[in-house]
């Protein structure tokens, strides 16, 4: 039956009954209406995740500090198909000058992290530097590898970590241990497992997961003389809160709760100094890059160690496996850390 005809016939039928045809609206006209309609969703969602956006962004840039002058001068090593972010942390970060270095002489670096994010974003490895590490630091000769900060701030740590590990560092990171608290309770805690049972700073921690709040947090950080070995559990217990802290940011309940994460921001920035080139958009861009990491893929390890000695100059240090540092500085040039991790398990 021909359009026309069938239209003919309608409209006899509409006669006799009285009543008009119904007008079909036509598909790609409905179509244009549901998608104006999402577009106008969409560009609701698109403003107010640009407001929120826009708000961290200036909790981020007006509560760090940047660091004048992080990276050292000279010749140093090529960038790598990976990305290194050197974590500092201590008590408090020192005033520095325009140079990067400390104004106050004698503040030593009482944490030190590497964290390598391979090129293919689908892990992150979170290296620990023993603070006694007997290395060498340019310009001084051998020393414990936190004197390097003593002595040169920022640019010579870069320096002495980049000597150490032949990698480049790409971005710094410094935080002082009081922020540590305020991330913690911006959190609503962080949950941190302990490989044994030990009392600190009036806080008492069982073997197994620990519920932590700020307070909890720092001493859990910081406590190594309740530890026969000392700075060695003190690490990994650095290593076990940094993991908690992950797990508590992918957690649903910060994901979906945009004042926790505003906190959050707020929190850290307050007790971090930065380079430049670590701006919000960075962080931004390094966090969408990272979106299909989950807790898991986080892995914790310690730049390997030969045990205990004694310097020239009687201080008690720890003794690097030189070895096994040569045969990571590779897996880390050549963005294979998962490889050497199975051939040197911790």
């Amino acid at each position: 039956m021909s359009e026309r005809r069938a239209a003919r016939q309608a409209a006899e039928t509409a006669a006799r009954t009285g009543r008009r045809p119904k007008r079909r609206r036509p598909f790609f006209v409905a179509l244009l209406a549901t998608v104006g309609s999402l577009v106008g969703i969409a560009t609701v969602v698109a403003v107010v995740a640009s407001i929120f956006v826009g708000g961290l962004a200036r909790s981020f840039d007006a509560g760090r500090d940047t660091i004048a002058k992080p990276f050292p001068s000279g010749t140093r090593p090529t960038a790598s198909g990976g990305e290194n972010i050197l974590l500092i942390g201590s008590d408090s970060r020192a005033a520095r000058g325009p140079d990067g270095k400390p104004s106050d002489a004698g503040g030593r670096s009482d944490t030190l992290m590497l964290a390598h994010i391979p090129a293919d974003r689908q892990a992150v490895y979170l290296m620990s530097i023993m603070r006694d590490s007997w290395v060498d630091v340019p310009g001084h000769g051998r020393a414990k590898i936190n004197a390097a900060y003593a002595w040169g701030g920022v640019p010579l740590t870069v320096q002495t970590v980049e000597q150490l590990l032949d990698v480049r560092v790409d971005h710094v990171a410094e935080i002082d241990f009081t922020g540590f608290t305020g991330m913690t309770d911006a959190l609503g805690g962080v949950t941190v497992d302990s490989g044994r049972a030990f009392s600190a700073g009036g806080h008492d921690f069982v073997a197994g997961a620990n519920r932590l709040d700020g307070d909890a947090a720092l001493a859990f950080v910081r406590e190594r003389y309740a530890f026969a070995d000392a700075d060695h559990t003190r690490v990994r217990n650095q290593q076990a809160f940094m993991r908690g802290v992950m797990s508590g940011l992918l957690s649903r309940g910060t994901i979906t709760n945009p004042g926790r994460i505003q906190d959050f921001v707020t929190a850290t920035s307050e007790h971090l100094a930065v380079d430049a080139g670590l701006s919000f958009r960075t962080l931004v861009g390094l966090g969408w890059s990272l979106r299909d990491v989950r807790t898991d893929d986080l892995t914790t390890f310690t730049v390997p160690t030969a045990g205990s000695g004694t310097s020239p100059d009687g201080q008690s240090i720890v003794m690097l496996n030189d070895l096994a540092v040569g045969s990571l500085s590779q897996a880390l040039r050549s963005d294979d850390v998962a490889a050497w991790l199975a051939d040197n398990p911790q």
